[in-house]
C-alpha cells in the first residue's frame, strides 16, 4: 500500500501545474482530471467545475447514515515558480527522494498534504468500508495567486458546500513529530508602487544631480516603512491590532520552535524585527511591511551609467485580528503621497487582499481537533500556534459557508516553500494519514448543524 501511495505522490507531482503562468494552462487542467479520476476511483462522485480561471476539482461521497455531519477537506492543486531554477539541486517536477524526504515543486505546498487526506479517505473506505460522515472534496487551482475565482464559486454553490466543519492541511508544525492546530492566520494587503523621472534613461554623468533619480527616490520611500525600532511607521497602520493574551505568550515560549530554530533554518546571522516582542510573537501576532520585489535600473552583467526613467516595488502587509485590509492599502497609500517628493510621479496600484482568521482553540471543533492530534500521536501533546502566512479563503468560508475551518498542517520549518529545493516528508505523508482517519472518527458522533 505503501509503494501505491508514493506512486501517487510522484505522479501527482510531476505536473507542471503553475498557475501564475499562462504556459502552464494545460497542465494545470491535467493535474485537475488526475486529481478528478483519482478521487472517483475511490468512491466519490467527482468534477470538474470550470471557472474564469482554473478548474476547481469538487467531489463528495456520503455517510452510509443518513443526517450524518459533512466535513469538507479543502486544499489546493498549483504550485508556485520555480525561478531561480539554478538554485534546484534536482529538477523540481521529477521528484526525488533524500533522507525520507521528497524534493519537488509542490511537495509541501499543497499537494502531499492534501493527498494525505485524500489518501486517509481511500484507507477508511479500504478498510473499514462506509464513512460515517459526508466527504467534500474542494481542491482549487488558483491559491497561489489569490484564489481570485473561488469565492464566487463558494457563494454560487453555496447549499451544495453546507458543512459542520472544514480541514485545511495548509500550514505548518512547530518540529518533526509535534502535532500541530494553527488556529490564527494573518491576513494580507498587496500592492505596488511605480516612480517616474525623465522621460527615458538618461546619460548619469550628464544629467545626475540635476534630475531625480527614480530608484534613489523609491529607496527612501521603501525605507520610511519602518522606524529604528522595528515597527511599521504608516500612521493608522496598527489601528485596531488585538493585543497578544496572556497564555499565548507564556505558550509559545515552551515550543521547540524558538529563535535558535528559526535563525538555523533562515541561516540569517542574527533575526531582527520589532522591539518587545519575541521572534514567534512577531511572525504569528503582529503585522508586518515586506518588499517582496524592487527594481529599475540597468540589471544586467557590468556597469551601465544610466539614470533611470522608472523604478517599481511590490509590497505585501501581514495583517492580525482585527486590522482590515482596505483600510492598511489606504493608510500606506496616503503615507507615500504625504513623502512622495514633487520630483518624481508617482502611481499606485492595489492588489490582493485577504482578511486575518482566528478562532477559540478550547471552543467544540477546537477540542475536536486537539481530541484527533492526540489519537494520531498518542505520545505528544498538541502545540497550539498561529500561523505567520496567509490563507485568505478561510476567511470566506467563515462568512459565505458559516463554518469554522480546523488548520491541521504538516510542513516542517525546513520544507523550502515557494523556493528552491522544497521538500516534503514521507512520515508525514502517513501522518496526514493519520490525522485525516483521526479527525473521522473524532466527527462521527458530532451533531449535525441545523
Amino acid at each position: 500500500m505503501q509503494s501505491a501511495h508514493i506512486d501517487d505522490f510522484f505522479a501527482f507531482l510531476r505536473f507542471p501545474s503553475i498557475s501564475a503562468q499562462p504556459a502552464h494552462s494545460k497542465d494545470m487542467r491535467n493535474c485537475a482530471e488526475w486529481l478528478s479520476t483519482k478521487l472517483r476511483n475511490i468512491g466519490f462522485s467527482a468534477s470538474l467545475c470550470d471557472t474564469l480561471g482554473h478548474p476547481i476539482v469538487l467531489a463528495r461521497l456520503d455517510a452510509a447514515t443518513p443526517n450524518s455531519p459533512t466535513l469538507l477537506i479543502y486544499g489546493h492543486y498549483d504550485v508556485q515558480p520555480v525561478d531561480p531554477l539554478e538554485l534546484w539541486e534536482s529538477q523540481p517536477f521529477e521528484p526525488t527522494v533524500k533522507d525520507g524526504f521528497v524534493f519537488a515543486r509542490g511537495a509541501t505546498d499543497n499537494k502531499g498534504q492534501i493527498l494525505s487526506h485524500i489518501l486517509g479517505v481511500q484507507e477508511w473506505i479500504e478498510k473499514r468500508d462506509a464513512l460515517p460522515v459526508n466527504i467534500i472534496f474542494l481542491i482549487e487551482g488558483e491559491e497561489e495567486v489569490g484564489s481570485p475565482n473561488l469565492a464566487p464559486f463558494l457563494r454560487e454553490h453555496r447549499a451544495e458546500l453546507a458543512c459542520d466543519a472544514i480541514v485545511v492541511s495548509d500550514t505548518g508544525m512547530v518540529d518533526i513529530g509535534c502535532p500541530t492546530l494553527t488556529y490564527g492566520l494573518r491576513g494580507i494587503a498587496a500592492m505596488e508602487i511605480h516612480l517616474s523621472g525623465p522621460a527615458m534613461d538618461l546619460h548619469s554623468g550628464i544629467y545626475g544631480g540635476a534630475v531625480a533619480n527614480p530608484v534613489t527616490e523609491l529607496c527612501r520611500l521603501v525605507a520610511s516603512l519602518h522606524d529604528q525600532q522595528g515597527r511599521v511607521a504608516v500612521e493608522g497602520f496598527y489601528n485596531g491590532v488585538r493585543p497578544l493574551q496572556d497564555w499565548e505568550r507564556s505558550s509559545w515560549a515552551g515550543l521547540p520552535f524558538n529563535e535558535e530554530k528559526i535563525a538555523s533554518v533562515t541561516k540569517v546571522p542574527t533575526l531582527w524585527g520589532e522591539t518587545g516582542y519575541s521572534a514567534l510573537e512577531r511572525i504569528w501576532s503582529r503585522p508586518t511591511a515586506e518588499v517582496n520585489g524592487i527594481y529599475g535600473g540597468y540589471q544586467g552583467d557590468g556597469s551601465k551609467t544610466v539614470l533611470p526613467a522608472q523604478a517599481c516595488a511590490k509590497l505585501t502587509f501581514r495583517l492580525v485580528p482585527d486590522q482590515e485590509p482596505e483600510k492598511i492599502q489606504e493608510c500606506v497609500r496616503k503615507h507615500f503621497e504625504r513623502i512622495c517628493p514633487p520630483s518624481v510621479s508617482m502611481r499606485i496600484e492595489m492588489g490582493h487582499t485577504g482578511m486575518p482568521y482566528l478562532m477559540e482553540p478550547d471552543g467544540t471543533l477546537g477540542k475536536l481537533a486537539i481530541a484527533a492530534l492526540k489519537k494520531a500521536f498518542p505520545s505528544k501533546e498538541p502545540a497550539l500556534v498561529r500561523e505567520g502566512g496567509s490563507v485568505p479563503i478561510v476567511a470566506d468560508f467563515k462568512t459565505i459557508l458559516g463554518a469554522e475551518t480546523l488548520l491541521l498542517g504538516l510542513a516542517l520549518p525546513g520544507c523550502q516553500i515557494h523556493s528552491p529545493n522544497e521538500n516534503f516528508s514521507l512520515e508525514n505523508l502517513y501522518n496526514g494519514i493519520a490525522i485525516n482517519q483521526a479527525i473521522i472518527e473524532e466527527m462521527k458522533t458530532m451533531p449535525k448543524k441545523s
